[in-house]
C-alpha cells in the first residue's frame, strides 16, 4: 500500500514538472514569436526610416536648386532679396552611420524619428520662406518689366540726325538756343513709331511745333513728336512700342521735312540719343 502511495506521489511529481516544463517552452515560443515579430517590425521601420530620410534629403536639394534659381533672376534682372536667405544650409542631415542597417536595431531608435521629424517642420518652414521669396520675385520682375516697357528705347523713325540735343546755333535767328530734343530727317510721309509703351495725352496742334503727339509712358516718362504731317493715333489710346502713331512731315516752324523728338523725365527734357539703343 504505502508502495503503490509512493509511485502514486512520484508519478505526479514528474507529470507536474513535465507540465511546468511544457508551458514554459510554450511561453518561450510565444516569446520567440514575439520577439521575432518586434524585429521584423523594427526592421520594416528602419526602412520606413531611410525612405523618409531619402525624401527629406531629396527636398532639401530641390529647395536648394530653387534658391539658386531665385538668385540666379536676380541677378540677371538686377534685383535685390529683401531679408536674409531661407537658412537652408543650416538644417542638419541624417547620417548614414545611424542608417547602417548593422546597427543595434534599439540604438538612437526614437532618436533618429524625432530628428527627422524635427528637419521635416524647418524645411516647410524653408519652403515658405521660399515661396514669399519667390512671390515677391515675381511682383518685382512684373515690375520691371513694365518699367521697361515703357522706356524709350527705340529710334521713333529712320533718317539722318541733323539737330542733336542741347545748345545749338538757331537756324532762323542764328543765336544760340537750347535744343530740347533731336531733329531727324527722311523723306515726307516716312513712318514714325512710339518709342515705348504708353498712352497718348496730346494728339493735336501746338504753336510752332505743327502737329503733334504726346504719350505718357508712366514712371515719369514722357515722348513728344513734333512736326508731323499725319496723326494716326487719338487722345487717351494705348500704343505699344513700335505701333505706327504718325507720318514725318514739315508743320510748325522748320526749314525742311524732319521729325522733332522729345524725351522728358519728370517734365525735364532730356538727352534722346541715351534712350535709343537701335
Amino acid at each position: 500500500m504505502l508502495l503503490f502511495i509512493a509511485c502514486v506521489g512520484t508519478a505526479t511529481c514528474i507529470g507536474y514538472d513535465y507540465y511546468l516544463l511544457k508551458r514554459t517552452d510554450l511561453n518561450n515560443a510565444a516569446l520567440l514569436e514575439t520577439i521575432t515579430g518586434q524585429r521584423t517590425e523594427l526592421e520594416d521601420q528602419r526602412r520606413q526610416i531611410q525612405l523618409f530620410a531619402g525624401e527629406i534629403q531629396g527636398l532639401k536639394e530641390q529647395i536648394t536648386k530653387l534658391e539658386q534659381l531665385e538668385n540666379q533672376v536676380r541677378l540677371i534682372a538686377d534685383i535685390d532679396k529683401s531679408g536674409q536667405s531661407s537658412g537652408l544650409l543650416g538644417i542638419g542631415g541624417v547620417s548614414e552611420t545611424d542608417l547602417d542597417q548593422e546597427l543595434p536595431l534599439t540604438a538612437r531608435h526614437n532618436a533618429l524619428i524625432r530628428e527627422m521629424h524635427h528637419q521635416v517642420k524647418q524645411i516647410k518652414s524653408v519652403a515658405d520662406k521660399e515661396k514669399l521669396d519667390f512671390n515677391d520675385l515675381i511682383d518685382k520682375l512684373k515690375k520691371k518689366k513694365n518699367l521697361l516697357a515703357s522706356s524709350p528705347s527705340i529710334k521713333p523713325v529712320s533718317g539722318v540726325i541733323t539737330s542733336p540735343f542741347g545748345y545749338r546755333r538757331s537756324p532762323f535767328t542764328g543765336r544760340r538756343t537750347f535744343h530740347s530734343g533731336l531733329d531727324i530727317s527722311n523723306r515726307m510721309g516716312t513712318k514714325i513709331v512710339s518709342t515705348a509703351a504708353g498712352k497718348v495725352v496730346f494728339a493735336g496742334r501746338k504753336r510752332g511745333y505743327g502737329n503733334v503727339v504726346i504719350i505718357d509712358h508712366g514712371y515719369g516718362k514722357t515722348t513728344k513728336y513734333a512736326h508731323l504731317r499725319d496723326i494716326l493715333v487719338h487722345k487717351s489710346q494705348q500704343v505699344k512700342r513700335g505701333e505706327a502713331i504718325a507720318t514725318l512731315g514739315n508743320t510748325g516752324r522748320t526749314t525742311g521735312p524732319h521729325l522733332h523728338y522729345e524725351v522728358l523725365v519728370n517734365g525735364a527734357p532730356v538727352n534722346p540719343s541715351k534712350y535709343i539703343l537701335n
